[in-house]
C-alpha cells in the first residue's frame, strides 16, 4: 500500500489524533452527509471536487472518504490531477463500515 492510501480502520486511528492542518473530506452527496458524517469532516461532493480543489490546498493532509470507497478513489484521482499532493485516499471502505463499527458520527 502506498503512503497516499489508508484503510478505514487506519483513518479511525488517525482521526483520534488529527492535528491542525488535517481534515477529513467526505465526497458523498449533501443528503448523505447530513444523515451522518465523521465529526469535523468537510463535504465536497465528488462531482464538485475538481472545481473546488483550491479550497483544499492549505491543508497539510486531506483524508478522502465516501460511503464504500469508489467515490473516494475518483475524487483522489481528480485532486491529484489538479496537482494536490496532500491527499490520502481511504480505499477499502467508507461511512457504511464507520457506522457499523460504532465510530463517532455527527449530524
Amino acid at each position: 500500500m502506498s503512503d497516499n492510501q489508508i484503510t478505514l480502520l487506519d483513518l479511525h486511528e488517525t482521526f483520534k489524533k488529527m492535528g491542525p492542518g488535517e481534515v477529513v473530506l467526505d465526497v458523498r452527496n449533501p443528503d448523505e452527509f447530513k444523515a451522518g458524517h465523521i465529526p469535523n469532516a468537510i463535504n465536497i461532493p465528488v462531482t464538485e471536487v475538481a472545481n473546488r480543489s483550491k479550497e483544499l490546498e492549505s491543508f497539510k493532509k486531506v483524508y478522502i472518504h465516501c460511503k464504500r470507497g469508489g467515490r473516494a478513489k475518483t475524487a483522489f484521482e481528480a485532486l491529484r490531477a489538479k496537482g494536490l499532493n496532500n491527499t490520502i485516499c481511504v480505499h477499502d471502505a467508507g461511512m457504511d463500515l464507520w457506522i457499523e463499527k460504532g465510530f463517532p458520527i455527527s449530524h
